[in-house]
């Protein structure tokens, strides 16, 4: 702030049942004004804000900007407990980052996820054929963006579907960003992991063809990764195949039929949708009022960036959704555009963490609107666009539920 003093982080809107998926215009102000800015984080402190593309990229891909810093230390950061998993592919730095992310980048490519398109094909058409034999309305949340990326991920992993109703509560205590007992979110964290443990035990008495098999491979014959590797990646493969692109669908579907006429765009043309698809991935902030500002990181020496310095030891985090908004980065960065020719956004991050799952979240987005313009072109809200309820307990900001009807 221009006063010197910290301001809280993450911007809440004065109503924020109204905010809907709005980006807070203090964003376009410290972009203009104050690109580094210090701000207090929900827990652990003061931290330094960066919000310019240009800047957010530096932030993402120095290396004298460490996740692995950050890792089992009460740092300023927007989840309440402390990130402790230092074997953690997101806790880790260049190289050992690097060696963990060549064991599963193969699964990831863009070749081995257009594999799966059939099988994300039939998933979707199976989920609307169910919802659509319901009458002719129903919540497009339960019904759709839930269910396809968790069934999905669940399939690469390896999850039996008898484990998957478990897996899915856990999930959803564990990406809380508060609870009545911060332990709530600890013990869906730890189930998760002994029940990851279970799982790679079964793969070493019966080897099976899916992403935990081959990690148990990696570390039974190859010795690439330790067993709390082996644990965690399982568990940041579950949790992050599952929120972010659940509540990226209906987000999108949201977002296009409460603005009819980019709805009727790709109804007069399904070749649109994956230019929609990316134009969205920038439009829509996935941080939006609440929650995550991406993981935080801790400068390891002096950094000049924003016009600013971060000294050795504070903390710095990125605001991915402000730097899709950056009007020298974006012509009309606040209009949604499909026609645009070059959309380099930051929502999958940006240098090393570069979202390995971003292949996949592509596939099953524009599976979902290909098939949604393509089998019900006449959806529509079922409720005006300012009654949809969204989550207020999430990193990502997402709908509670989409009342749809055709």
């Amino acid at each position: 702030m221009a006063d010197g003093l910290p301001r809280t982080c993450p911007f809440h809107h004065a109503d924020f049942a109204a905010a809907g998926l709005d980006l807070d215009v203090v964003y376009q102000k410290l972009r203009r004004d104050e690109p580094l800015v210090r701000v207090t984080m929900p827990y652990g402190g003061d931290a330094w804000l960066v919000t310019r593309h240009e800047d957010v990229k530096t932030v993402l891909t120095d290396p004298r900007f460490s996740r692995a810093a950050a890792a089992g230390r009460d740092i300023p950061r927007s989840l309440p407990l402390p990130d402790q998993q230092n074997a953690s592919l997101l806790s880790l730095d260049p190289p050992e980052h690097s060696r963990l992310r060549r064991l599963v980048n193969g699964r990831f490519t863009v070749r081995r996820i257009k594999e799966l398109e059939s099988r994300v094909q039939r998933v979707v058409d199976d989920l609307l054929d169910l919802m659509i034999a319901t009458g002719s309305s129903a919540d497009l949340v339960g019904a759709l963006a839930w269910p396809l990326p968790f069934t999905v991920i669940c399939e690469i992993l390896g999850v039996p579907v008898d484990d998957q109703g478990r897996f899915r509560q856990w999930i959803e205590q564990s990406v809380a960003l508060s609870a009545t007992d911060p332990q709530t979110i600890q013990a869906a964290d730890d189930a998760l992991g002994a029940h990851l443990t279970r799982m790679i035990a079964l793969r070493r008495a019966e080897p099976a063809d899916d992403l935990l098999g081959e990690l148990v491979v990696a570390r039974d014959e190859g010795d690439k990764l330790s067993e709390e590797e082996l644990v965690t990646f399982g568990v940041n493969v579950m949790v992050a195949g599952q929120e972010t692109t659940a509540g990226e669908i209906g987000n999108f579907v949201y977002t296009l039929l409460s603005r009819r006429e980019r709805w009727e765009a790709l109804v007069a043309d399904p070749a649109l949708v994956p230019a929609a698809v990316e134009e969205l991935l920038r439009f829509v902030p996935l941080e939006a009022s609440v929650g995550g500002l991406g993981f935080p990181r801790v400068a390891l020496e002096d950094v000049p960036v924003g016009g600013g310095l971060v000294r050795a030891g504070e903390t710095v985090v990125a605001q991915n959704a402000s730097a899709n908004r950056d009007d020298s980065v974006f012509d009309r960065p606040d209009e949604l555009d499909f026609t645009r020719e070059r959309i380099p956004h930051v929502t999958f991050g940006h240098g090393p963490h570069h979202c390995l799952g971003a292949p996949l979240a592509r596939l099953e987005l524009q599976v979902v609107l290909r098939t949604l313009v393509r089998r019900l072109p006449g959806l529509r809200l079922a409720v005006p666009a300012d009654a949809v309820t969204w989550t207020e307990n999430r990193a990502v900001r997402s709908l509670v539920e989409l009342p749809v009807k055709w």
